[in-house]
C-alpha cells in the first residue's frame, strides 16, 4: 500500500470498473491517508480518525465493486454487510457488533490459511515420515532387547538389522514419491470431532455470545478417535493437514489478525438508506433510528468483544452506500452524519458505459462468456455492432423497467446466449459470429413488449 499513490490506485480500479471517477478519487485518498497516518509521530497517530465515505447512487453502478476491489488491491480485511439486516438491541435479529466479529473471523481464517501454506513443505516432510512409520513400523528398544534375550542376538547384528531397516525405509520413500504405493491401504487414527447438539434460545447466534460454548465444550469433552482404512494418497494429505495445523502458532495468528483489522480493516455498509425512518417511528420503522444509534459507537470507535479478544474500531474504514431514492443522507441522525464526512454521488450508467463494460475491464462480460464456451471447443466472436446493440438494449430495458444498472447486462447476455450455452457440448469445433442482426432477432420480442421484458428481464 505504501507504494501506491492515489493516481495509481485509480488506475488499478480503472482496470475493473468503468467510470465513477469521483468515487475512485475519494476512496484512493482515504486509502492513502491510512499510509500517511502510519508515518506521523506516534502521539498524534491515534488522534487521526479515518474519513468514512457515503457512496450515493442507484443499484448496479459499481458501489460495492469499488470497495471490494480496493480491499483486494491493498490486502485489507474486508466484509460487506447490509444495514437492513440489523435491528436495535431488544429486537430479534443481528446486533451491529456482529459485523466486527465477522470481519475478524474472516481475517483469522485467512491468516491461518496463509500460515499453513507457508509451512506446507515442512508439514509434507513430517507427514511423509509418519506415513513411512505406518508402512514400516520401527522396532522399539524393548522389542530389540527381547529379541536379544530370546535369540541371544549379538549387538552388532541388531545394528546390522537397523541398517537394513533404514535401507528398506528409503526404498519405500522412493516408491511413495513415485506413486507406486497409491493403491495400498493403511490404518489411520482420525480424531472424531462430533459435538453434542445443544440448542441455545437467544436473539443472537452462538458465535455472537459472550462465552463461546463450542470452544468451552471442546475443552471439556474427551477427545475420541476412530481408526479408518484409507488409501496412501488420502492418508498422506490428512497427515499433512494435521501437521500444518500443529505447526501454526494460533496465538500469533490471532494477534496479527486483530492488529490488521484494527489498522487496515474495511467494512462496507450497504443499503444504509434502508435504516432511515420516515416521519417518526411506528410499525416496522420503529427500530430504524435505534439501529443508527447502535451503529454510532462502532463508527465513532469503541472496543468490541469477540471470541478472540477485544477489537478496537477507531481506525476501521467504513464505506456506506445507498440509493437514497426516497430519503437523503441528511435524514440520518446528526451524530452519524458527522461520522461520514465524505459524500460521493455516483453517475447512472448509459449506453456508452455499457459498451465499455462489455469489452474493456480485465474481467469483461464478453470475455467471460468467450472463455466459458471455449471450454466446450466453441469459438464465439462478438462484432462491434453486436456490442452496440446489447448496450442500447440494456439502456432501453432499464428505462422501461427498473433501473438495475450494469446488472441488466447479465440478464440480457444469459437470454441472448441461452441456446448456444445449451447446445455447446454438441457444437465442438464450430465458430459462431454474433452480430447486430443476431442480437436484434433474439431480443426483438423483449423490445416490443414491455410486460414481457419485465417478466423475462
Amino acid at each position: 500500500m505504501s507504494e501506491l499513490k492515489p493516481s495509481e490506485i485509480v488506475k488499478e480500479l480503472d482496470k475493473y470498473i468503468i467510470g465513477q471517477h469521483k468515487a475512485k478519487r475519494s476512496v484512493s485518498i482515504a486509502l492513502r491517508n491510512r499510509w500517511r497516518r502510519q508515518q506521523v509521530p506516534e502521539d498524534l497517530r491515534d488522534e487521526i480518525a479515518p474519513k468514512n465515505i457515503i457512496l450515493i447512487g442507484p443499484t448496479g453502478v459499481g458501489k460495492t465493486e469499488i470497495a471490494r476491489r480496493l480491499s483486494r488491491l491493498t490486502d485489507s480485511p474486508f466484509t460487506k454487510v447490509e444495514a437492513s439486516k440489523f435491528t436495535e438491541i431488544g429486537y430479534v435479529g443481528r446486533d451491529v457488533e456482529s459485523m466486527v466479529r465477522d470481519l475478524l473471523e474472516l481475517t483469522v481464517n485467512r491468516r491461518k490459511s496463509e500460515e499453513q501454506e507457508s509451512v506446507k513443505e515442512k508439514a509434507q516432510q513430517i507427514a511423509e515420515e509418519r506415513m513411512l512409520d505406518l508402512l514400516l513400523p520401527k522396532p522399539s528398544v524393548r522389542q530389540k532387547e527381547e529379541i536379544k534375550i530370546a535369540k541371544e542376538t549379538p549387538i552388532d547384528l541388531i545394528a546390522h538389522n537397523d541398517a537394513e531397516l533404514s535401507s528398506t525405509r528409503e526404498k519405500l520413500r522412493r516408491m511413495l514419491r513415485e506413486g507406486k504405493l497409491d493403491n495400498r491401504y493403511v490404518d489411520l487414527d482420525v480424531s472424531d470431532r462430533a459435538m453434542p447438539v445443544i440448542e441455545i434460545f437467544s436473539s443472537m447466534g452462538m458465535e455472537e455470545m459472550g462465552i463461546n460454548f463450542k470452544d468451552m465444550l471442546t475443552g471439556i469433552m474427551p477427545k475420541t478417535s476412530k481408526r479408518r482404512k484409507v488409501k496412501v494418497p488420502e492418508a498422506l494429505m490428512m497427515l499433512a493437514q494435521e501437521e500444518a495445523q500443529n505447526l501454526v502458532d494460533m496465538d500469533k495468528v490471532v494477534n496479527r489478525a486483530i492488529e490488521k483489522v484494527e489498522q487496515t480493516g474495511i467494512i462496507f455498509l450497504d443499503e444504509i438508506d434502508k435504516i432511515v425512518g420516515k416521519d417518526g417511528g411506528h410499525g416496522p420503522d420503529v427500530s430504524r433510528e435505534g439501529v443508527q444509534r447502535d451503529l454510532l459507537p462502532i463508527v465513532e470507535g469503541c472496543s468490541v468483544s469477540t471470541r478472540h479478544g477485544p477489537v478496537k474500531t477507531d481506525h476501521i474504514l467504513f464505506i456506506a452506500s445507498g440509493a437514497f431514492h426516497t430519503v437523503k443522507p441528511s435524514d440520518l441522525i446528526p451524530e452519524l452524519q458527522g461520522r461520514f464526512p465524505i459524500r460521493v454521488e455516483l453517475d447512472s450508467l448509459g449506453r456508452k458505459e455499457f459498451e465499455r463494460i462489455l469489452i474493456e475491464p480485465k474481467n469483461a462480460l464478453l470475455l467471460q462468456y468467450i472463455a466459458l464456451l471455449k471450454t466446450e471447443g466453441v469459438d464465439v466472436v462478438f462484432s462491434d455492432d453486436a456490442v452496440s446493440e446489447i448496450a442500447m438494449m440494456a439502456e432501453e430495458v432499464n428505462n422501461m423497467t427498473e433501473n438495475i444498472g450494469a446488472r441488466r447486462l447479465h440478464t440480457l447476455m444469459e437470454y441472448l446466449l441461452e441456446e448456444i450455452l445449451f447446445n455447446a457440448p454438441d457444437m465442438k469445433g464450430q465458430r459462431i459470429v454474433i452480430d447486430g442482426n443476431y442480437v436484434k432477432d433474439k431480443l426483438k420480442d423483449i423490445k416490443g413488449d414491455e410486460d414481457f421484458s419485465r417478466y423475462i428481464l
